[in-house]
């Protein structure tokens, strides 16, 4: 009896220890189990790596050098970058090349084809203060009709109120002092009123917006005495 005991007992442990071996893991599956998980890979499995700041460096120097490279070839009069600075979604660097390509027009027919360049592009180009600043100085030199029709409305594309604001002093100031001839009275006002419409809502309803709407009241009252 006590041999059947005993022999029963170690079959059970036999089978009991069978089964535990066979469903431990094995001793890889175990270490890998154990294992950190790779450098950029979430603990979980489900969140984004994060840049190391090595690469954070890297990206920021390869930007830099493309800022750089733009900029440089506005400086030696290359147009299509003012493009590549605008496809960039940079409003500064946007700026800085169109102001080296505005310093490279050293003529008035230089200058007139740079704003006809960003005038006629398919890609959105906008004229910026200092192309606007320039071309307002250069048509004080031949002021006419025709002119005065294009400096206009470059000055309203530069979309800001104070520099508007000048132009179409300014206009009206060459017109009363007979240095602007060939355009009435009417059609000066006209054109000063319809081009004021070019500037984005937000800068017409400024503080600089309010100034100019008085100031164009005014030039509209001075205008139409004077027809």
């Amino acid at each position: 009896m006590v041999t059947l005991l005993i022999t029963s007992f170690l079959l059970i442990a036999g089978i009991t220890y069978a089964l535990y071996l066979w469903q431990r893991p094995s001793s890889k599956e175990g270490a890998e189990a154990l294992l950190p998980p790779p450098p950029g890979v979430s603990l979980f499995g489900d969140d984004a790596a994060e840049p190391s700041p090595r690469e954070l460096a890297d990206g920021k120097a390869v930007e830099d050098e493309e800022r750089r490279a733009l900029i440089s070839r506005a400086e030696e009069g290359d147009r299509a970058a003012l493009e590549g600075a605008h496809a960039a979604g940079d409003a500064a660097l946007y700026d800085e090349v169109l102001n080296a390509l505005v310093e490279r027009a050293d003529s008035d027919k230089n200058l007139l084809s740079l704003v006809s360049y960003v005038s006629r592009s398919d890609a959105g180009l906008k004229v910026n203060r200092r192309l606007a600043e320039k071309f307002i100085e250069s048509w004080k030199g031949a002021p006419d009709r025709t002119s005065t029709m294009k400096m206009l409305h470059v000055a309203a594309g530069a979309n800001d109120a104070g520099l508007y604001q000048a132009a179409i002093e300014t206009a009206y100031q060459f017109w009363r002092d007979r240095r602007l001839t060939g355009i009435s009275a009417d059609e000066l006002r006209q054109l000063m009123e319809g081009e004021f419409w070019l500037l984005a809502p937000e800068v017409r309803n400024s503080g600089a917006g309010f100034v100019l709407k008085r100031t164009l009241a005014r030039l509209r009252k001075q205008l139409v005495n004077r027809k």
